[in-house]
C-alpha cells in the first residue's frame, strides 16, 4: 500500500528492512524527541527491529498498521493507527517527522491522508490525535486540519520521569465529510 502526499512524498507501510534507516533517523533526532515521546530517550535497534515486527502483527490482526513517511527516496517519520477499536468505529493517530523535514506541510499531508483512509475506506466514524500540551508543531497539526479541540487530559503520559498533560483533537465523519480543507 502506498499513500501519496506529493511529487517527492508518500506514504508505505514499514519492512523489517527499515529498521536501520529507522534506527539511524531515531538517533539523529533522539534530543528532539525525546521531550515528548516515552520510548526516544531509551530506543535501540533491537527496539526499532522490535517496533517494526510487532507493528506486522498489527497489520496482520487488522489492528492498524504504521507507515514510513518516505520523502525523496528517504525515511523522514512515521505516522501510525496506534489503535483501531471496530466495535465503535474509532482510531489513534501517532506521528513524528525528522526535525529537518519540518516547515513542508509533510506531516499535514501524512496525517490528511490518514484520516481520509480511516473515514472513507475504513468507515470509522472517530479519528482523535493526542499531543502534549507544550508540543505546538505536533498540536498545530491537527489544528490545520479542522479538528476540534476536546479537551486536555492532565498528567496522562509520563516521559523522562515528568508527566505531561495531553490535548486531545478529534475529527468525526460528520465534519470530516463537510470540510472545504
Amino acid at each position: 500500500m502506498i499513500l501519496t502526499i506529493s511529487k517527492v512524498a508518500h506514504l508505505r507501510l514499514l519492512l523489517e528492512a527499515d529498521a536501520g534507516e529507522l534506527h539511524a533517523l531515531v538517533e539523529k533526532n533522539r534530543a528532539y524527541l525525546a521531550p515528548w515521546l516515552a520510548w526516544a530517550t531509551t530506543q535501540t535497534f533491537e527496539d526499532t527491529l522490535e517496533f517494526i515486527h510487532r507493528s506486522e502483527g498489527q497489520v496482520a490482526a487488522n489492528e492498524g498498521f504504521h507507515c514510513a513517511v518516505v520523502c525523496e527516496g528517504r525515511i523522514a517519520g512515521v505516522i501510525s493507527y496506534m489503535e483501531v477499536n471496530w466495535r465503535h468505529r474509532r482510531t489513534v493517530l501517532g506521528y513524528w517527522l525528522d526535525a529537518a523535514h519540518q516547515g513542508r506541510g509533510l506531516m499535514t499531508g501524512a496525517v490528511r491522508l490518514m484520516v481520509d483512509h480511516a473515514i472513507t475506506v475504513w468507515k470509522l466514524n472517530r479519528v482523535e490525535i493526542r499531543a502534549a500540551v507544550e508540543n505546538r508543531k505536533s498540536r498545530a497539526v491537527p489544528e490545520r486540519l479542522g479538528f476540534d479541540q476536546e479537551g486536555v487530559l492532565r498528567q496522562a503520559e509520563l516521559v523522562n520521569g515528568h508527566y505531561l498533560d495531553s490535548v486531545v483533537y478529534a475529527m468525526l465523519d460528520v465534519d470530516w465529510n463537510k470540510r472545504s480543507i
